[in-house]
């Protein structure tokens, strides 16, 4: 029964769209309708992914998903650079990071049962977090020192946006390689979907994604402004879960079948492609719209640095337990905090 409620209710993301484009109900309504639409959105890529992964391993189906739900992220910052919001992009960016390291990671070892987890694989994904949070560095603190025009911290921008950019393809071709190799031995599962209808599934519901949540968080800044929230608070933690709404449903959502690794897989490395492609690719094509330095606050910095030693004290025994969850989410809500005391610039 749940199921075929879960299957019936997909039918709201066009809902919401033809309400969004047709009706225009207001804001406060339109954030509502959006934000429940993003819930079966999130299962079918959560069930997709799945899929893939009785084929290819945890490994690859975790970075499957990471690819696919960090798309509609992709598009939000796109947007939202070409309107000018170029502090809440770099916010919800950061929070992305960090949302995904502690949040997401949090739920699923609070919810999933205790089992053995790829501790080198979360680990190396953490290790990326680290050496992006430390590259970013290089450009912010020439804005700390003040003196440094925009234009500078631009162009210093692309540099590091390139060696991420290589690293990130450079780290990704090994690990697959290795989650190939480490399934290879493993029998194919009969009831896994198609690899094709899989793939297509996965791409149809990231791009009702991208829509929805481009609909949620138009209406976000209105939601926020009545609660008088900060710009930044709503970038780095409102925003910031609502682009990745459907990696972090689909994570608990293999997690509460038993399947940690995957879930685990799921939040590490979507973490670490945010740090270290998502955020420098959204660099590199912003200067086709309006130019996007990587001069992150220090807040932001010292955040993201201390989410990955965090996530890492964690992942090092490579054992998932819901204590480790429970300090994951002790850890967000301490994050969260302090981006609401940071306010704005």
């Amino acid at each position: 029964m749940a199921r075929r409620l879960l299957w019936a209710s997909l039918s709201l993301a066009p809902i919401t769209m033809v309400v969004r484009f047709v009706f225009d109900p207001g804001d406060v309504a339109l954030f509502v309708l959006a934000a429940i639409s993003l819930v079966p959105l999130a299962w079918l890529i959560g069930e997709a992914t799945e899929h893939a992964a009785k084929q290819t391993g945890p490994g690859i189906g975790g970075f499957l998903n990471a690819t696919f739900g960090n798309a509609p992220e992709l598009i939000i910052a796109l947007f939202a650079i070409n309107d000018g919001l170029v502090e809440v992009v770099r916010g919800s960016l950061t929070g992305s990071v960090v949302g995904n390291l502690l949040l997401v990671l949090g739920f699923s070892l609070v919810v999933g049962p205790t089992k053995e987890i790829d501790r080198r694989s979360g680990l190396i994904s953490v290790g990326l977090v680290l050496a992006a949070t430390l590259l970013f560095t290089v450009v912010t603190i020439p804005d700390w020192t003040g003196g440094t025009s925009p234009h500078t911290l631009e162009v210093l921008s692309i540099p590091v946006s390139v060696v991420l950019l290589l690293v990130y393809l450079g780290v990704t071709a090994w690990q697959l390689q290795r989650h190939r190799l480490l399934h290879s031995s493993a029998d194919t599962d009969t009831s896994a979907w198609p690899m094709r209808f899989t793939l297509a599934t996965l791409a149809v519901a990231t791009a009702a994604t991208a829509i929805i949540a481009e609909i949620l968080v138009g209406s976000i800044e209105v939601f926020a402004e009545e609660l008088h929230l900060s710009d930044f608070f709503v970038a780095a933690v409102i925003v910031a879960i609502v682009g990745n709404a459907a990696e972090h449903g689909g994570a608990v959502i293999v997690a509460r079948r038993g399947r940690v690794k995957l879930a685990t897989e799921i939040a590490v490395s979507s973490s670490a492609q945010v740090a270290v492609f998502l955020i420098p690719a959204v660099a590199v094509l912003s200067w086709a719209i309006n130019p996007l330095s990587l001069a992150f606050r220090q807040v932001e910095i010292a955040v993201m640095g201390g989410a990955a030693i965090l996530a890492a004290l964690m992942l090092y025994r490579g054992r998932s337990s819901s204590w480790r969850g429970w300090v994951l989410l002790a850890g967000y809500a301490v994050a969260a905090a302090v981006f609401y005391k940071a306010g704005g610039r």
